[in-house]
This record gives structure tokens, C-alpha cells and sequence, in this order.
């Protein structure tokens, strides 16, 4: 496989990637950002330029990109500049970090970013784009969706489903069986018990859904809004 690899955007990610990249051998061309100066460089490598030069790179025989926006709170950044890739025919390989243990039955699609100490278990399944942060644990028969971003120390039990484009937060725990729609948003630290809707978003440092009574840590607020 051709091993000449760009990396699209210049921001704090972009440093894990190019960490990553050079674990595995890559050979990076450089970083490609609209919004970045011309010959800047991150962690040592040159920004080549905005999304003008991708063309170019493509026509030098480059043919493989990794996304390094993250997109958190906005998954539509991440998700066009995938789809501005795809339509320059970039091939997007999936990633993972040699501290990380992905089960042999584990199925993940293309442009997959797996990063330090994860753990991927068995018959799960990761769709298209998907962020995995350090340290996320994703148990037994785990269904994500495309772009969708586990953020650092996220806890997936058993037979949980992440749909298209939602964002879990740092240490959140997602209990058994449960579903995050798409879109939602998990907050750092928030516990999931029960399923959460399309577009919803359950707080940081909160338990879904809530619980009202007596006692130190019991609130009746809202914890989960829908997003307009």
C-alpha cells in the first residue's frame, strides 16, 4: 500500500495524528489547512496550504488523507471535510495506535482513528470516521456509527449502539443495552442508563435520566435538553 499520507487540518489534534502516523511508519506529506499560515509548522510538519492544494497532492499520486478535526459540538465540520475528500477520490485508512487491543472479530470501517490504551471487544462494529480517544472502552457487541466521537476515557458496556454523529465525553459511562441517538451528545463524566433520543443531550456530571428525591447527589432539574 501506497504509504504518502496528508493530514487535513492543523488544530491540537493534529499533533495525536502525527504522533500516530509516525509510530506506524507513515510517510506524512504535509497538513492542509484553510485556516492556518503557509509554511507553519506542527510537531514538524509543514502546512502546505487551504483545501486549494488537495488537487495537486492528489494528482502527485497522494492518495491517502486522515481527518484530524475533531468537530466537537459541531459534528458537520468533521463530516464535510470528509465529504470534500471523498469527492477527490482520498482513501481514508483506519488507524490504530500500537498500545491499543482491538478483538479479531471486531468489524471497523474505513477512516477509523483508534488512539492510545483503547479497547475494542468482541463482534463489535465502528462505522465510517469514528474518533476513538485515548483510553475509550468499547465492550462486547458495540454498535457506533459514522463520525461519531468517543472523547478520552469514555466507558462502553455491553451491547451498547452510538448512532451517526454523536459526541461522548471524557469518563462518561454508558450502561448496558443502552442507546445514544443521533446527533446527541454525552457529557464529560455523565452516567447513561437509559436510552437517549436523537438530538438529545444529557449534561456533564449528571445521570440520565434523572432521578428526584432525598439525598445528597438526588436532583429533580433537567439534565437532558433537546438541541434546537
Amino acid at each position: 500500500m501506497e504509504k504518502r499520507i496528508v493530514i487535513y487540518g492543523a488544530g491540537g489534534h493534529a499533533k495525536t495524528v502525527i504522533s500516530l502516523l509516525r509510530l506506524l511508519d507513515w510517510e506524512i506529506a504535509g497538513i492542509i489547512d484553510d485556516g492556518v499560515e503557509k509554511g507553519v509548522r506542527v510537531s514538524g510538519v509543514e502546512v502546505l496550504g487551504g483545501a486549494e492544494f488537495l488537487p495537486m497532492l492528489r494528482s502527485q499520486g497522494v492518495e491517502n488523507v486522515v481527518n484530524a478535526v475533531g468537530g466537537i459540538g459541531n459534528y458537520l465540520i468533521r463530516w464535510q471535510i470528509f465529504e470534500r475528500l471523498r469527492q477527490l477520490d482520498f482513501r481514508f485508512p483506519t488507524l490504530i495506535h500500537p498500545t491499543a487491543f482491538v478483538e479479531d472479530t471486531v468489524t471497523l470501517a474505513d477512516g477509523i482513528q483508534v488512539l492510545a490504551q483503547s479497547y475494542i471487544s468482541s463482534e463489535s462494529k465502528v462505522g465510517f470516521g469514528t474518533l476513538i480517544n485515548a483510553g475509550v472502552i468499547i465492550s462486547h457487541d458495540g454498535n457506533i456509527g459514522r463520525c461519531v466521537n468517543l472523547s478520552p476515557g469514555a466507558m462502553l458496556a455491553g451491547e451498547v449502539t452510538v448512532e451517526d454523529f454523536a459526541q461522548i465525553g471524557m469518563g462518561a459511562t454508558i450502561n448496558l443495552e443502552v442507546k445514544i441517538g443521533t446527533r446527541a451528545r454525552v457529557g464529560n463524566s455523565a452516567v447513561v442508563k437509559k436510552d437517549v433520543p436523537a438530538d438529545g443531550r444529557v449534561y456533564a456530571g449528571t445521570v440520565w435520566p434523572p432521578v428526584s428525591g432525598k439525598g445528597r447527589g438526588i436532583d429533580s432539574s433537567p439534565f437532558y435538553r433537546k438541541i434546537a
